[in-house]
């Protein structure tokens, strides 16, 4: 881990940073969640490292930097790093077709709405390439989304929610579905990092598990990230809230909106879609990983630092420039999830950035490039302010803790 600091010493001030803790304890209080684990970083130390609140409603345990989280879509920028340093080896380019390395991509049809309003299947007018799963613009979609008919086909077939399914087999399934969208032809929230798990199993020739060990977790002692708990850690395992389960059978967020707008604050059971105890075949690309805010501020700080840490390379600074550039067309943005518009930012390979303070509407800096999980878990790193902040908690819902967290962390620099 980084060495701590004096908040003053990286010009943040002490006393401002004091203010985050009051005002997350108000989200505790009022039901939300019932902890979280903040840190903050800057210059490469970390000036803020603060816990409040609990594991569980019911539980003594206090919350700590350790404490273990499901961090949902977290996963994703550290699959996509993972991908990317194939991509540095040579073994494709972002323009490569993935039916390269998975044919039957390439195979399938697009199922597109005609002007009646009618499904209709057509052909691809071609593969989706490597680039684009990063992106999201491959063409895929989430069975939580309802914006498409295909939406409904991945809850049929149990695309997001059946654990037991192997990633290859659950790449195999999604190949004989239709794409929602032509490739490259908008942006849209989707499976395809999966998809992008799956190449670096075929192109490593390794599960991903074994690799994200071997080639990140490993080298950046992030002891606790993995795609299970083990039983001797399970203690440290933070208990999940929300308005419902966003992977569960069936679920949408149109759904998840409905129980919000009744007040709904349950604790989740997620033995089920999110098991604690099946690597072996829930290890996926875009969810699955449980971590802690101070592994995950490894990670992040390794990225910040331009791919070095603990004085080895784990990837090139250049790479991660284009990793975390814009890669979306001015004509599809702003991007969207689930009719939620997300002005100011473009899109990286795995993660967003942003273009334009003032639009995005929170504080940050041009290049600033982060991505969230599903239970309110949230990173970022801005290169600008040398700045990284990792936000765990376990609330699945509409309230946004982790956008608070962020402005009172931008509100402590003083230089």
């Amino acid at each position: 881990m980084a060495p701590t600091t004096i908040p003053e010493d990286v010009g943040m001030s002490s006393a401002r940073l004091e203010r985050i803790a009051p005002a997350m304890q108000k989200w505790i209080d009022n039901g939300t969640i019932s902890g979280a684990s903040m840190m903050i970083a800057r210059h490469g130390q970390i000036a803020y490292d603060q816990q409040i609140g609990h594991l569980g409603k019911d539980q003594e345990s206090a919350m700590e930097s350790d404490t273990i989280v499901r961090i949902f879509s977290m996963t994703k920028p550290i699959v996509c790093t993972a991908l990317m340093m194939l991509f540095e080896e040579g073994h494709f380019q972002l323009h490569t077709p993935v039916s390269k390395f998975i044919p039957a991509m390439g195979q399938g049809k697009v199922l597109e709405v005609d002007s009646a309003g009618e499904p209709k299947e057509v052909d691809q007018i071609r593969p989706p390439t490597v680039g684009e799963l990063m992106s999201h613009t491959a063409g895929f979609t989430y069975d939580f989304l309802v914006d498409s008919p295909v939406g409904e086909l991945y809850r049929q077939a149990k695309i997001g929610n059946d654990a037991s399914r192997p990633l290859g087999s659950f790449i195999e399934e999604l190949a004989r579905l239709p794409l929602a969208y032509q490739p490259g032809s908008r942006w849209h929230y989707s499976v395809s990092i999966d998809v992008a798990a799956h190449l670096i199993e075929i192109i490593a020739d390794q599960p991903l598990r074994d690799f994200l060990q071997e080639r990140i977790f490993g080298p950046l002692n992030m002891v606790d990230t993995d795609f299970c708990v083990p039983e001797e850690k399970l203690p440290r395992l933070a208990k999940m809230y929300g308005v419902a389960d966003l992977i569960a059978p069936g679920m949408t967020l149109v759904e998840m909106f409905m129980a919000w707008q009744q007040g709904i604050h349950n604790e989740l059971d997620m033995s089920v879609n999110y098991p604690v105890d099946k690597p072996d075949t829930f290890a996926r690309g875009g969810h699955a990983l449980f971590s802690t805010a101070s592994d995950y501020m490894r990670f992040a700080l390794m990225l910040q630092q331009n791919g070095v840490a603990n004085g080895e390379r784990l990837i090139g600074r250049k790479t991660l420039e284009l990793m975390h550039d814009n890669h979306i067309p001015a004509h599809l943005l702003p991007w969207e999830i689930g009719g939620l518009v997300i002005p100011g930012y473009g899109f990286g390979l795995g993660s967003r950035t942003m273009m334009n303070v003032g639009m995005a509407g929170v504080p940050g800096s041009v290049g600033e490039y982060g991505w969230a999980g599903a239970a309110s878990t949230f990173y970022w790193v801005d290169p600008v302010e040398e700045m990284v902040g990792v936000f765990m908690t376990q609330y699945q819902g509409i309230d946004e803790p982790d956008r608070d967290f962020r402005v009172l962390a931008y509100q402590a620099i003083t230089e």
